[in-house]
């Protein structure tokens, strides 16, 4: 049988061990000087990147959230641009849900160096979400949208808590239904023109338990793209739900990013 003094020798060896390999583990990497340029999609507005951010500003990241009109590929598309133009630096572009159309069109700046989908969609060449969807089921919610007489389409709040959100508390799923961004519906025919994805490195959170927009599309369109994928276990908006898994993606190609420019 061991001694004491045996033993108290293997523990502190063990104790050197482990904190030798703490002295020696790597740092995270300071990702300053990189920038993130966040875009919301249809039904939401800059918010939606709420829990996301601070995650993002905790590693160096520079970080801003488009502020969409939703009035069009066009104008959401010059919004994401002018913030992209104010970048010093390569740009991170993410785009959730419709915001997917709208990086894969503002996406070809030279100042984007990657695209991060987040349960979007992510046409080609030539596509709209029309052209994406065409022949698939309607979504359950579509019955709950309600049109003004301007063509500008919002969510019933019976439709965020059962299909947008539903894996949010009540209090923020309606908050959720209160900040919510009327979109103009002649944007589901609105077609890219060039898609970036073709040119830059893409990055795709595919969201699980999506209503929204099916996973199984969500899958589709990531593989025709070539991207690597993130796979969560939550909503439509899991960038308010599980947000470190999708800041996680983001960062994840904010250090492909950087490497590469090194």
């Amino acid at each position: 049988m061991a001694s004491i003094k045996q033993i108290f020798t293997s523990v502190a060896l063990v104790g050197g061990l482990f904190a030798l390999q703490a002295a020696h583990a790597a740092p995270p990497q300071d990702l300053k000087g990189t920038n993130v340029v966040l875009v919301h999609g249809a039904f939401a507005d800059g918010s939606s990147w709420s829990r996301v951010i601070p995650l993002l500003e905790a590693r160096g990241l520079h970080v801003v959230a488009v502020q969409n009109p939703l009035s069009s590929l066009a104008d959401d598309t010059a919004a994401t641009r002018r913030v992209i133009e104010q970048q010093k630096g390569p740009v991170v572009l993410v785009g959730h849900s419709w915001a997917g159309v709208v990086i894969s069109e503002a996406g070809n700046d030279e100042k984007v160096k990657s695209l991060v989908y987040v349960a979007a969609f992510a046409p080609d060449n030539g596509q709209s979400i029309a052209d994406i969807t065409q022949g698939q089921p309607d979504a359950p919610w579509a019955s709950e949208l309600q049109k003004d007489s301007a063509g500008y389409l919002t969510l019933s709040d019976k439709a965020i808590r059962q299909d947008f959100a539903p894996d949010l508390p009540l209090a923020q799923q309606r908050i959720v239904a209160a900040t919510q961004g009327p979109w103009f519906s002649g944007a589901l025919s609105q077609k890219v023109t060039q898609a970036a994805w073709h040119d830059k490195p893409s990055y795709f959170v595919v969201t699980a338990r999506d209503r929204m927009i099916d996973p199984a599309l969500q899958e589709s369109m990531a593989k025709h793209i070539g991207a690597k994928v993130t796979h969560v276990n939550g909503s439509h908006v899991s960038m308010l739900s599980q947000p470190k898994a999708v800041a996680d993606a983001i960062i994840d190609a904010a250090e492909r990013t950087q490497q590469g420019a090194r």
